[in-house]
């Protein structure tokens, strides 16, 4: 199997939960996940020069993701947010300025992104300037083929509908769920309906990607009943996989990581959305956002969502 070279850029920090600290971040989760599937994955982030930074590296050393494009910030702290639970669903505090809101775009960055398959970004790491500038940079610096993901990640207050009109434009897959449909939709100025139904949320991918030629795919999550995979020509309806949730911290993230590996290798929209719900889902069952994974969990994991193809 080909190996790609998949890059998180954005926001590395660390989750305050209730029962102590988890090494987290959306674009860090993602390339983790992307590299325990089988790709060649790096972490492109900035912590700072304090004690959290130290750990947050050392927290990726086990684990088969590259660190080594991690920048260190003289200045400003490591990021943390601070995680607490209503009905089940987390709500966060995210603590500013964080290192990561002043990322650098270097030559190395830029030569790892002209090399890249897919290359992953949000909307909260563009919550400064200077972040937004070096992050849209960086994915402009990708190769036509690149799979590029922007992953909406809607944290109030930090969004706005510049970033996210610049950055579907940059893309070529969207990945939200339900409930930031209908507020991307507001932010963009069109129309909104109720995105809980299934025929307005198919009805809302396809204007997506009527309104920004660039995308060639929309991913929208709806929690435990499953996603919906959107192209021009086709789509695919998943009904999700029902687990025990520890917590959904990451969850999302591993889905796309999922989706992602999958899209790379030419699988179907069946195989690519049954294999973002069981990582998604496994990850949901655990706590935190990088749980240990063993060879042998991958491997029944993997197998199940073969079987789709049979």
């Amino acid at each position: 199997m080909r190996q790609h070279l998949v890059l998180g850029i954005g926001e590395l920090l660390w989750d305050q939960l209730p029962e102590g600290e988890k090494l987290g971040g959306a674009p860090a989760n993602f390339a983790v996940m992307a590299a325990r599937l089988g790709n060649r994955a790096a972490v492109l982030s900035r912590v700072g020069r304090d004690d959290l930074g130290r750990r947050a590296i050392a927290g990726l050393e086990p684990l088969p993701v590259d660190q080594s494009q991690i920048q260190i910030d003289r200045e400003n702290h490591t990021g943390v947010v601070t995680v607490q639970f209503e009905d089940g669903q987390p709500q966060y505090t995210i603590h500013h300025p964080s290192a990561w809101d002043f990322l650098e775009l270097t030559s190395e960055w830029v030569s790892l992104a002209k090399r890249a398959g897919a290359i992953c970004f949000g909307s909260l790491a563009q919550r400064t300037l200077e972040s937004r500038q070096t992050i849209q940079t960086l994915v402009a610096q990708t190769a036509a083929s690149c799979v590029r993901v922007f992953d909406v990640n809607l944290r109030a207050p930090f969004y706005s509908s510049e970033v996210i009109v610049e950055s579907l434009e940059l893309a070529s897959v969207l990945k939200m769920n339900d409930f930031e449909m209908p507020l991307l939709q507001s932010l963009l100025g069109l129309p909104v309906e109720d995105a809980r139904r299934p025929e307005v949320q198919l009805q809302c991918a396809r204007r997506l990607l009527e309104e920004f030629p660039s995308l060639d795919l929309v991913a929208l999550t709806r929690g435990a009943n499953g996603s919906l995979l959107v192209r021009r020509q086709d789509f695919h309806d998943h009904p999700g996989i029902p687990v025990e949730v520890a917590d959904t911290i990451g969850a999302g993230d591993a889905f796309t990581a999922a989706l992602i590996h999958y899209l790379l290798r030419g699988a179907p929209l069946a195989i690519i959305n049954e294999a973002a719900n069981r990582w998604g889902s496994w990850l949901a069952s655990q706590a935190g956002a990088m749980p240990e994974l063993s060879a042998s969990l991958r491997r029944r994991i993997t197998l199940s969502i073969e079987s789709v193809a049979r």
